[in-house]
């Protein structure tokens, strides 16, 4: 009898030793889980327009955008970095701490050298290791090599007066 004790008390050991098992694993992932919710709160951003399309733009003609920026936490916010896709594209941005609701403005430039369609990406490195892409876009046209031909009907229609 007493051996038969000793085997039930061992199997209830080994089942509250499970359970206190499981219930670390829980309050370890519900730990992981609300720290992770804290963080996205401490510096959220939100952006007026994530994508810009310029359209029809002339080769050769650099174009810009400004994008703003909010901080919609309760805490100052740091943009830490902003980086381009590719080299013809040129973000600016102040480095200042952005306070609770307030924006700020990240400018970014496009060189239009290549003719044809673009997208380009950039990345805003901002809180604790968190980011967000805003795009630019748009159709760069090719500019002639060489000017229109004189139009010899232009000047001679400068030089007609007409009846009022």
């Amino acid at each position: 009898m007493h051996q038969q004790q000793s085997v039930n008390l061992g199997r209830q050991m080994r089942k509250l030793q499970k359970q206190i098992i499981m219930v670390s694993v829980w309050m370890a992932i519900s730990a992981v889980a609300v720290m992770g919710q804290s963080s996205n709160t401490i510096s959220k951003i939100a952006l007026q327009e994530s994508v810009f399309d310029f359209g029809k733009i002339p080769q050769g003609k650099p174009v810009f955008h400004s994008f703003v920026v909010k901080n919609t936490s309760a805490l100052n916010l740091q943009i830490a970095d902003v980086q381009a896709s590719c080299g013809c594209t040129t973000p600016e941005w102040k480095r200042e701490t952005v306070a609770p609701e307030e924006s700020t403005i990240i400018k970014v430039g496009y060189n239009a050298a290549a003719a044809g369609y673009f997208e380009k990406t950039i990345t805003l490195f901002y809180g604790e290791g968190e980011t967000s892409l805003i795009t630019i876009k748009g159709d760069v046209w090719k500019t002639p090599e060489q000017p229109a031909p004189s139009n010899k009907s232009v000047a001679f229609l400068k030089q007609v007066k007409f009846n009022k």
